[in-house]
């Protein structure tokens, strides 16, 4: 056990010089867009704060299901579990969530049933990887074309053509008032956020968080101290489909109040490339989302500008899908995963 801590944390500990040069080029073209934000704000207002302020919040709100499918992913990963699934299995909680929100009119309903959609998708995905031990990637694929097929036809079979939106209405919102401008914030955005720090402090400050890692670092040394490779497997991944279905509750619930097909567009993959950015840590996987969620809200602040523009609103639209393959890119062969992470383990 301890030559695994020992291990993890040769691993995981760098010099500030090393995290500053891994970190240039984004953060130079974070202060470019807020720059160039600036810049744009004082030809509209006499002041450039209403603007910035507006992108952040809705940085900080759009990133909330990124964040929350990165912390899933996390938990399972450590654990040496790959979980394609994440996609899926918010997909499945943004349906459940609406759907029992509309056939209840309850809202809040909705919101508790969605990560348990989520972790019951993600059951399955764990008995497949780890009692049945099929390829775990084949296993989150399997996973996220189920999750697609299954809530498009039970949205057409449950509501008829006139109510396929299911409405469900939206989790009430909090202001924030400067000035004359108010911004909402949801409550699903303010949970990831606490969720990021509580995932920081038990992933490296509790019994549990410890035999996560070893088990996602060597499996077989953790069983040799007493640990139970199995059970601790299946719980890091059915808490990954339950921060998971919240993530998609953020979309049916928080940002849309109805359901639509496929409605996730990619969020649980930007969530996984937000883990490996982050370096498989909560901490790091939020900020990774921050830096999507930044993308999200130029988006929308581009298109606001170039409204007239029917091209560039299509480019820009790409902007976030862009960011992912550029992080990827520039971080091959620079992260390390668990060791022990996409292995089954036989006892």
């Amino acid at each position: 056990m301890a030559a695994v801590i020992e291990k993890e944390n040769n691993v995981t500990t760098h010099p500030a010089g090393y995290w500053l040069k891994r970190l240039a080029w984004p953060l130079t073209a974070l202060g470019v867009a807020i720059i160039i934000l600036i810049w744009r704000s004082f030809g509209d207002h006499p002041t450039p704060f209403p603007d910035l302020l507006s992108v952040l919040v809705l940085m900080l709100s759009s990133s909330a299901p990124i964040t929350l499918g990165a912390l899933g992913g996390v938990f399972s990963e450590r654990s040496g579990v790959v979980n394609i699934g994440i996609e899926g299995e918010m997909l499945v909680g943004a349906f459940f969530g609406a759907t029992i929100a509309a056939l209840t009119g309850q809202l809040w309903l909705g919101v508790l049933v969605a990560p348990l959609a989520g972790m019951v998708l993600s059951l399955l995905h764990a008995v497949l990887s780890i009692y049945f031990r099929v390829d775990q990637i084949i296993s989150g694929t399997v996973i996220n074309i189920l999750a697609y097929g299954l809530t498009s036809y039970l949205n057409t079979l449950i509501f008829s053509t006139n109510e396929r939106k299911s409405f469900a209405g939206k989790v009430p919102s909090p202001e924030i008032s400067v000035g004359d401008f108010k911004y909402s914030f949801g409550l699903i955005s303010i949970v990831a956020i606490i969720l990021v720090f509580v995932a920081q402090y038990v992933l490296f400050n509790t019994v549990w968080g410890l035999r996560t890692r070893a088990t996602g670092e060597n499996p077989r040394a953790a069983d040799t101290a007493g640990i139970n490779v199995f059970r601790v497997r299946y719980y890091n991944v059915l808490l990954s489909g339950l921060l998971a279905g919240l993530g998609g509750a953020y979309f049916s619930l928080q940002a849309v109040g109805h359901f639509e097909p496929g409605m996730t567009v990619g969020a649980g993959f930007i969530a996984l490339a937000a883990m490996i950015f982050g370096n498989w840590t909560p901490l790091g996987a939020w900020g990774a989302a921050l830096l999507f969620g930044f993308s999200q809200a130029m988006y929308s602040e581009l298109q606001n500008w170039y409204t007239q523009v029917g091209w560039l609103q299509t480019l820009t639209s790409a902007l976030p899908y862009v960011v992912t393959i550029i992080v990827l890119t520039g971080l091959i062969g620079r992260s390390r995963p668990p060791a022990a992470v996409g292995v089954p383990y036989t006892k």
